[in-house]
């Protein structure tokens, strides 16, 4: 278990933690943003990191072009799939950093909570492969943050003690002769950083999780350490899912919105309350190595009404080599092992004649015209679900340019781990039920433009 926090807690830090905020950070100076709107019940409104109304304050003059936004997000994805790929093999606890823009400011998707008594508002970035909770404490060395938790402000935090088993489940404990307080420490990349374990109060819409564990940064040096707040949705035992599983079930959902719409538009439901009655659904499986990451059976891909020739072992589960097909919510645009990718994208290709095709930014299969996209059918074990145009392809800001919003996996990345990204599952209800082993997707618009 300390490994699976080790990499949990250390690899998504740099992925895609995110700064805490007060409540004004969360409306955005965007002149036709709408009033952001509440939390209720269980229900967490979600926002777009890059989209017009982000929370984080995005500066417009400063965003790269849409080129650029390719190329930066082809990047970030590269540093997911070998993130991904680090937990999915057994064994394996590294994490490349992908060079270019810095990767820790760019999560995909953040939702609002409070930590403490009285509460401190945070911004906390949601992660499905991610089992930890990290969030810089004020006086932290090092930390790039303007607005650190302040542990001396909450009556209710306390530090968890030597000898117990949530110190002993952390990643190199430690307990000094002077203390009696879990403290840790992890190097990532050219970071070192140093914890102390610890509980508080953690309040999510309308319910508050009471003795919350998660991790008080005190010190990081090196330019990977990492902003604030981290939602890990994960299945492993220090989850959110799994530390709220009297409260919630250890069931969600999520509609995650386009990066172009509005504000908090999508919603992150907890529990089993207000879940679609009908969805259609595939078996969730569990990789005994890798209990945080979402496994589903991928039986094939559909261009158009063609089933496309996909070897079976890409596709193929297996535990002991990690190979398969995970839903996640931080990597951008899905991808494919090699063959797999090449049988979709050469039939794309195919229904797509008379047109010459281009690359841009990582992206294979572009066209500087407009053309007419089949759609793509993603093939599960009892579940199908149909890609509209909207999940499929990218368009330049004008409509000239098009593109294939999917890759193959990059060189160097396990070549055997399919990942259903984040903007194949815009619009949609997307249920994830641990108890009874599943994982659902029922259409939903949640994009506000």
């Amino acid at each position: 278990m300390a490994g699976r926090l080790l990499r949990g807690v250390a690899l998504w830090t740099v992925v895609a933690l995110l700064a805490a905020a007060g409540a004004a950070v969360a409306t955005a100076s965007h002149p036709s943003c709408p009033a952001t709107p509440p939390d209720a019940g269980a229900t967490l409104q979600v926002s777009h990191a890059f989209g017009p109304c982000s929370p984080l304050g995005n500066d417009a003059a400063a965003a790269p072009s849409w080129t650029g936004f390719l190329a930066d997000q082809a990047s970030r994805d590269t540093s997911r799939l070998l993130y991904l790929d680090s937990l999915a093999v057994a064994g394996r606890a590294y994490a490349p950093i992908a060079s270019g823009r810095q990767l820790l400011q760019t999560p995909t998707y953040v939702v609002r909570a409070r930590l403490g008594t009285p509460p401190q508002q945070l911004l906390l970035a949601v992660d499905t492969s991610n089992d930890a909770a990290w969030i810089p404490c004020s006086g932290c060395a090092g930390c790039p943050t303007a607005s650190p938790f302040n542990p001396a402000a909450s009556t209710s935090y306390r530090a968890v003690p030597c000898g117990s088993p949530a110190c002993a489940g952390a990643p190199n404990p430690s307990c000094s002769l002077n203390t009696k307080s879990c403290g840790f420490s992890l190097t990532y990349a050219d970071s070192s950083l140093e914890a102390a374990l610890s509980q508080d109060s953690l309040a999510v819409a309308n319910n508050v999780v009471k003795s919350y564990t998660f991790g008080c940064l005190q010190k990081a040096t090196g330019t990977a350490a990492p902003p604030q707040g981290l939602l890990g949705l994960g299945r492993g035992p220090l989850s959110f899912l799994s530390q709220t599983k009297d409260m919630y079930e250890g069931t969600f959902s999520y509609c995650l919105p386009s990066f172009k719409s509005l504000n908090f538009s999508g919603t992150l439901r907890l529990g089993r309350k207000g879940q679609p009655l009908r969805i259609k659904t595939t078996p969730l499986l569990a990789n005994p190595h890798r209990s945080s990451l979402y496994y589903v059976g991928m039986t094939g891909v559909r261009v158009g009404k063609k089933v496309v020739p996909i070897p079976p072992s890409a596709l193929a589960f297996d535990p002991a080599t990690g190979a398969g097909t995970v839903l996640d919510s931080g990597t951008m645009f899905t991808r494919l092992v090699a063959p797999a990718y090449a049988a979709v994208r050469d039939e794309v290709r195919h229904r797509i004649r008379g047109a010459p095709v281009s690359s841009l930014g990582g992206f294979d299969t572009c066209y500087n015209t407009t053309v007419k996209w089949p759609p793509v059918t993603f093939m599960f074990t009892g579940m199908q679900v149909t890609l509209p145009e909207e999940n499929l392809v990218i368009h330049s800001t004008y409509g000239t340019t098009s593109c294939l919003a999917m890759a193959a996996a990059p060189d160097g990345v396990n070549t055997v781990l399919n990942v259903i990204a984040s903007m194949q599952q815009q619009n949609h209800r997307v249920l994830f039920d641990v108890p009874n082993g599943r994982v659902g997707f029922a259409r939903e618009q949640c994009t506000a433009a």
